[in-house]
């Protein structure tokens, strides 16, 4: 069993910055995939960017050049770090941790983007 805490969220004003962290607990967790996803109001969630075992990541083309998706095996964080953040960035954003058939989700945190 794999457990999933996010933070990090917030207001934050356009151009700005935050950095979202994942805290994970369990165990293997450095054979997962770990990926983060946003669920903007009235919208499905989608994928944002993920990072494999190995440390390849890849980013939707939204984000890609202001988001950057980073871990930490030994301290079981995933972290996204968004910079020059717009309005449309406004959304909940999720972690998750994918092995195999094992499947998990954070509760998600809350980013809006607003003057």
């Amino acid at each position: 069993q794999v457990q999933l805490v996010e933070s990090g969220g917030g207001l934050v004003q356009p151009g700005g910055s935050v950095r979202l962290s994942c805290a994970a607990s369990g165990s293997f967790l450095h054979h997962y995939v770990m990926a983060w996803y946003l669920q903007a109001p009235g919208k499905q969630r989608e994928l944002v960017a993920f990072i494999d075992s190995g440390g390849s990541t890849n980013y939707a083309d939204s984000v890609k050049g202001r988001f950057t998706i980073s871990r930490d095996n030994a301290k079981n964080t995933v972290n996204l770090q968004m910079i020059s953040l717009k309005p449309e960035d406004t959304a909940v954003y999720y972690c998750r941790a994918v092995w195999g058939t094992d499947d998990y989700w954070g509760q998600g945190t809350q980013v809006t983007v607003s003057s």
